[in-house]
């Protein structure tokens, strides 16, 4: 809990301190991309202070243009490992709830995060089509497709909608493994304990190659890559 109280503070003094300062920067110049290098400097500090250590396999797969990082989601620690450690500014899909922090709210909408509310169908398909939109800007994202975290770290059945996304922006799929984040953090707990999370990248998956009646197929094929790649206690429980 120790842990957990210095990361909120840290956290929330960045947030009252500094972060006014680049929303105004970051309006004046018309893009984010100093308060996003700012924003994973600070996450990686934090990470260190409070003794997550993050290693990263396969970044050679990562391609050069546009992509969905597609990840499995154990714990609220996947992002704070998974984001820094990818080469390239990234935008997210973010629980409507977390849009309703003062000053947070402004930065994630500066730097392209789309809200997602997860209880309105209608909201959540305009929520895909408006990150289609910035895929297609050139701006890549990171997913989850399970749609919320596990509890257990066994890998759950994947939603469609990642995989739509992939599809109509014509992006490739980078599969991801995260191994590790539930012995740090799990759903449902407050408590963070130190430890190392790997963060594996696995090769892409061409969404181009598929047509929106192939979904299914796509779905099925980094789902596939995605749980083979993870180890035995975080595959997928037999159906």
């Amino acid at each position: 809990m120790i842990r957990t109280l210095i990361a909120v503070a840290y956290f929330c003094l960045a947030l009252v301190l500094i972060m006014p300062w680049l929303i105004v920067y970051s309006w004046l110049r018309g893009n984010a991309e100093l308060m996003y290098r700012f924003a994973m400097r600070a996450i990686r500090i934090a990470n260190w202070m409070v003794g997550i250590r993050v290693r990263i396999e396969g970044l050679e797969s990562i391609p050069p243009g546009v992509c969905i990082f597609a990840s499995n989601h154990l714990s609220n620690v996947d992002p704070v490992a998974l984001v820094p450690a990818i080469p390239r500014q990234i935008a997210l899909l973010v629980k409507k709830e977390l849009f309703r922090v003062p000053l947070l709210s402004t930065a994630m909408l500066q730097a392209k995060f789309v809200p997602v509310d997860r209880a309105d169908r209608e909201s959540a398909v305009a929520s895909v089509d408006k990150a289609v939109a910035y895929l297609k800007e050139g701006l890549s994202f990171v997913v989850f497709p399970e749609g919320t975290r596990s509890r257990d770290g066994h890998l759950r059945p994947f939603k469609k909608g990642t995989f739509v996304m992939a599809i109509q922006a014509g992006v490739p799929i980078v599969p991801v493994c995260l191994i590790g984040a539930q012995k740090l953090m799990r759903k449902g707990s407050r408590a963070l304990y130190p430890g190392e999370v790997i963060v594996r990248f696995l090769p892409p998956v061409d969404a181009s190659q598929y047509t929106f009646e192939q979904r299914g197929e796509l779905l099925a094929r980094v789902e596939k890559l995605v749980a083979e790649a993870l180890p035995p206690e975080q595959q997928p429980l037999p159906a």
